[in-house]
């Protein structure tokens, strides 16, 4: 007669569940929610207006914000978003949206960057010079927030600041020299 003995059933479950909850761990890890202000840096924010192509003898403005992102983080920042939220005396005065890629359309590597440009699709006309509506009695100025979302993240408040009353971005005028 031999005697077997036989694990305590507890450890049989253990060695055959093993390799699964180390694959369960490594999955885990991969599809950590993202943390947009650790992966992502935004440097030359600025807020300006821009002209828009003129109809029926009226020209048109409209706000803007430029930035460039920086993918800071070790992976390529797959579903990168950013949008922009414009408001007008405190209530909203349009937004646009984009999702970011490097030249190409591919997904920014690390450190890799890309310029981003959102405007409103809310905007003032006159039937005289883009500079004049500035001044107009009407005219209220605007502020722009920017948010980020990356990948599974939720989205993120990367910057706040008041539309300048000027047409054009300082950054490509002085890159223009």
């Amino acid at each position: 007669m031999k005697i077997v003995r036989r694990p305590a059933p507890g450890r049989v479950l253990v060695r055959r569940l093993w390799p699964i909850l180390i694959l369960a761990g490594v999955f885990a890890s991969a599809c950590r929610t993202p943390d947009p202000q650790k992966e992502i840096g935004l440097a030359d924010l600025e807020a300006y207006w821009i002209v828009d192509v003129p109809e029926k003898g009226e020209q048109y403005i409209a706000p803007a914000v430029r930035f460039i992102l920086r993918n800071k983080g070790e992976d390529v920042a797959h579903s990168l978003q950013a949008k922009a939220t414009f408001r007008r005396e405190g209530q909203e005065w349009g937004g646009d949206w984009r999702r970011v890629t490097a030249t190409g359309g591919k997904a920014l590597r690390p450190g890799e960057d890309a310029v981003v440009v959102l405007r409103s699709e809310a905007r003032y006309h006159t039937p005289g010079t883009p500079e004049s509506m500035f001044s107009h009695a009407q005219f209220k100025d605007a502020t722009v927030d920017v948010f980020l979302r990356l990948g599974s993240s939720p989205w993120t408040k990367f910057g706040e600041l008041t539309v300048e009353r000027r047409i054009g971005s300082k950054t490509v005028a002085a890159e223009a020299r």
